[in-house]
C-alpha cells in the first residue's frame, strides 16, 4: 500500500506590511514591539532632559551675570560683622580730633536705624575692607561699645563691591561723598591730598597734582584754596588739635606767613607744647596772632630752636581733668572765668530746663 505525500502550500510574504504584535505605532504607521517602544521613549526623554538642562544653565548664567553686575555696583547688601571690617586701604580725611557730629549720627542710627549702608570689598581670610562709610561704621562701633548689644549693633548693613576697582576711583568716590558735607574743611581736604600722595599704591606722589586728581568735581578757585592749605597742614598737622576749624581767610594768611618767615612753624609748635587742653577758640586766637590778625606777633617772629617750652602766660593758668561717662570721657577745663566740659554729645538736644537745672546744681555745688 503506497503512502500518499501531502503537499503544503507555503505563501511567501510579498510587499504587504508586516503584522507586528500589538503595541505603539512607529513613524511609518506600523505597529512596533515593546522593546522598540521603550528605546524610543528613552531617547525622547533624554532629549527633553537635555533641553531642560540647557534652559536651566542658560538661566543660571544670566543670573550669575546679573549678580556680578550688581556686585560691581555695590548693590549686593549683607549684614557684615564689625570685627571683620578693616579700614586700612584708604587713608581717611577725618582729623584725629573729636568728631562732635558723630554723636548726632549715633543718636540718629539708634532711633531710626541706618538708612544708607556702608560699602566694602572682600579681602583675605573672610575679611572685608571699608571703601565708603567711615563715620557710619564708627557710629555702629560706638553703639556696640555703649550698649554691648551684639545682636543689634554687632553687624552693619554693607554693600559688597567686587574687588579690583582702581584705587584712584576709590579715593575719588570718598572725596565726592565728603564734598557734599557742609562741614568738610580746607585743612581736611589738603590733608587728604597729602595722604593720597603719600600712599605708595597711588600713581601720583605730588600733593599739588593730587588735588587736581581728587577734586575734579570742585571748581578751580576751590582747588587753589586747597593747594594753599597744603603747606599749613604739612607744617602744623601734628601740632594742631582743631585744623578743621581754621577759616579759609586765616588759613591762607597763615600759609603765606609760614612761607615768608623762617622758623614760624617752630614758634607756633612751642606755643602749643604741653597745652593739650586748649579749646577751639584758644587755638584759633594763637593762630590769628601769628598770622598777623591780632595779638603781638610780628613779621620778624624769631625761630624757636631751644628745647624748653615757652613760658605759659599768667592768664593761662588752668586745671584739667577727665570724668568717665557712658558716652566717653568728659574732658573738663577750669580757668579764670571759664569752666568747660567737652563730651562727644550734642547738648542742644537736651531739654533747656533740664540743662539749666543741671548747670545751676553744678554751680551750687562748687560754691
Amino acid at each position: 500500500m503506497s503512502r500518499k505525500r501531502r503537499m503544503f502550500d507555503i505563501e511567501v510574504p510579498g510587499d504587504e506590511p508586516e503584522i507586528v504584535p500589538a503595541g505603539k505605532a512607529d513613524d511609518s504607521g506600523r505597529r512596533r514591539g515593546p522593546m522598540a517602544a521603550a528605546i524610543t521613549e528613552t531617547a525622547e526623554s533624554s532629549r527633553d532632559r537635555a533641553r531642560l538642562e540647557a534652559e536651566i544653565r542658560s538661566e543660571n548664567d544670566a543670573l550669575a551675570q546679573e549678580h556680578v553686575r550688581l556686585k560691581r555696583a555695590g548693590l549686593i547688601v549683607d549684614l557684615i560683622p564689625l570685627d571683620v571690617i578693616d579700614t586700612c586701604k584708604l587713608i581717611r580725611d577725618r582729623a584725629p580730633a573729636a568728631d562732635f557730629e558723630l554723636a548726632e549720627l549715633v543718636e540718629s542710627i539708634r532711633d531710626i536705624g541706618l538708612s544708607n549702608p556702608i560699602r566694602v570689598e572682600p579681602g583675605r581670610d573672610g575679611r572685608y575692607e571699608l571703601i565708603q562709610g567711615w563715620r557710619r561704621l564708627s557710629a555702629f562701633r560706638t553703639l556696640l561699645d555703649q550698649t554691648g548689644d551684639a545682636d543689634r549693633w554687632g553687624r552693619i548693613p554693607a554693600g559688597i563691591a567686587a574687588r579690583g576697582e582702581a584705587l584712584e576711583h576709590l579715593y575719588r568716590r570718598m572725596v565726592d561723598e565728603n564734598m557734599v558735607r557742609k562741614d568738610i574743611s580746607f585743612a581736611e581736604m589738603a590733608q587728604l591730598a597729602l595722604h593720597y600722595a603719600m600712599d605708595p599704591q597711588t600713581s601720583e606722589h605730588d600733593p599739588d597734582r593730587a588735588v587736581a586728581l581728587l577734586f575734579k568735581s570742585a571748581g578751580y578757585q576751590k582747588r587753589s584754596y586747597i593747594r594753599n592749605f597744603i603747606p599749613l597742614v604739612q607744617a602744623l598737622g601734628e601740632v594742631l588739635l582743631y585744623p578743621q576749624e581754621i577759616p579759609r581767610a586765616l588759613g591762607l594768611a597763615l600759609a603765606q606767613r609760614l612761607t615768608d618767615i623762617p622758623g614760624l612753624s617752630t614758634a607756633i609748635a612751642a606755643e602749643f607744647r604741653d597745652w593739650d587742653t586748649r579749646s577751639v577758640k584758644d587755638e584759633l586766637d594763637v593762630l590769628r596772632r601769628f598770622a598777623g590778625q591780632g595779638g603781638d606777633a610780628t613779621d620778624d617772629a624769631p625761630a624757636v630752636t631751644g628745647t624748653a617750652p615757652s613760658p605759659v602766660p599768667e592768664g593761662r593758668a588752668r586745671t584739667t581733668f577727665q570724668i568717665a561717662h557712658p558716652q566717653g570721657n568728659a574732658r573738663c577745663t577750669a580757668a579764670n572765668g571759664r569752666l568747660e566740659i567737652r563730651l562727644a554729645r550734642d547738648f542742644t538736644t537736651v531739654d533747656r530746663r533740664k540743662l539749666e537745672a543741671a548747670v545751676a546744681a553744678l554751680l551750687d555745688q562748687i560754691g
